[in-house]
């Protein structure tokens, strides 16, 4: 038995699903460092973005110590969204204003998107491409 054919059409088999990553710096701005409290960034596939903080593929928490943080992740998603929330009360969620609805924390999203009065951004405005993602992006956190 030849072992060459079989082994050559591994590799060919094998060589495809090589698994592209990369590593993006975000850098997040605006942060106003006297409402304390944490810096949480998260990267979500279209599962769970953006309310279902459990569902992020990836995330990292910080204590405001600044008014700009970055923060490293290993992108290993084709596409991918970010959120970045000031957690000031430190409770891992988004806390609402009096009306129960907006949000009273400062808040971030990949491609400049916003919460408007139709409610939270959705994925597919807020996606990335990891083939086309810079090694640096910038997110601005905004607050009501």
């Amino acid at each position: 038995m030849n072992i060459k054919p079989i082994l050559y059409t591994t590799l060919l088999t094998v060589a495809p699903m090589k698994i592209n990553a990369k590593d993006i710096a975000i850098n997040v701005s605006n942060i106003d460092v006297s409402r304390r409290g944490n810096l949480i960034v998260m990267i979500f596939n279209e599962n769970g973005f953006p309310k279902k903080h459990d569902q992020a593929l990836a995330s990292q928490t910080t204590l405001v110590t600044d008014n700009v943080h970055t923060f490293t992740f290993n992108i290993t998603e084709k596409d991918f969204a970010i959120k970045v929330l000031h957690d000031e009360n430190q409770d891992g969620k988004v806390s609402k204003n009096w009306t129960g609805v907006y949000p009273k924390e400062g808040l971030g999203f990949s491609n400049n998107q916003k919460i408007g009065f139709t409610g939270p951004p959705v994925y597919k405005k807020s996606k990335l491409s990891l083939h086309q993602a810079s090694s640096n992006i910038s997110i601005a956190i905004i607050y009501p």
